[in-house]
């Protein structure tokens, strides 16, 4: 395997930015399908894939969504093309059989552990947002993520009756770069890292 070019690296961390504000350009399905497919190859323990999305698209379900929004993130949401529902199957287990039957005690080790289930559960859809956002990047979209919203009310307002439950936000869109904020700075790698 080879290094990315130095563009490619730009366009997915040191050139990204976190947008607010958006250029009135739609995304297509069939984009959102896409995005999918590359995110969905990133690494999960056991395969176990517990992230489910919402594409939040439609003006009825923006509205829908409103509802459940701090205030500081109503705006730019209801500008976003799109925002999606990073969510999480607490049960997610009930697929290892499928995914990961390399070990056929793979479910019952999480079904039969409500605090193993639920640690795994939210470390691994966490980190598929975390290649959700990576994969909208290299596909040329900008990304809005943020967690400013009533989880309970987004529970019951798209998920009720089952066992997702919402994670964290991230807007979807072309951003319009002009309007971000400077850049903030990070902590240096002695500051931040630790070689043993």
């Amino acid at each position: 395997m080879s290094n990315l070019s130095q563009d490619a690296m730009q366009q997915l961390f040191s050139d990204a930015r976190t947008h607010s504000h958006w250029q009135p350009r739609s995304i297509e399905d069939s984009l959102l399908q896409a995005l999918y497919e590359q995110a969905k190859w990133g690494p999960t323990s056991m395969n176990c894939q517990p992230m489910r999305l919402v594409f939040v698209k439609s003006p009825e379900a923006k509205e829908k969504l409103k509802q459940a929004l701090a205030p500081g993130n109503v705006e730019k949401t209801m500008n976003a093309p799109v925002t999606v529902i990073v969510a999480t199957d607490m049960t997610f287990y009930e697929g290892m059989p499928r995914l990961f039957p390399a070990n056929a005690n793979a479910r019952d080790m999480f079904a039969n552990n409500t605090a193993l289930a639920e640690a795994t559960a939210l470390r691994n859809a966490t980190l598929q947002g975390g290649y959700l956002i990576l994969a909208a990047r290299a596909l040329g979209l900008d990304c809005g993520p943020m967690s400013g919203f009533n989880t309970d009310l987004v529970n019951d307002l798209f998920f009720a009756g089952t066992t997702i439950k919402a994670n964290f936000l991230v807007n979807l869109g072309y951003g319009l770069s002009d309007k971000v904020y400077p850049r903030g700075p990070r902590y240096d790698f002695d500051e931040a890292c630790t070689i043993t």
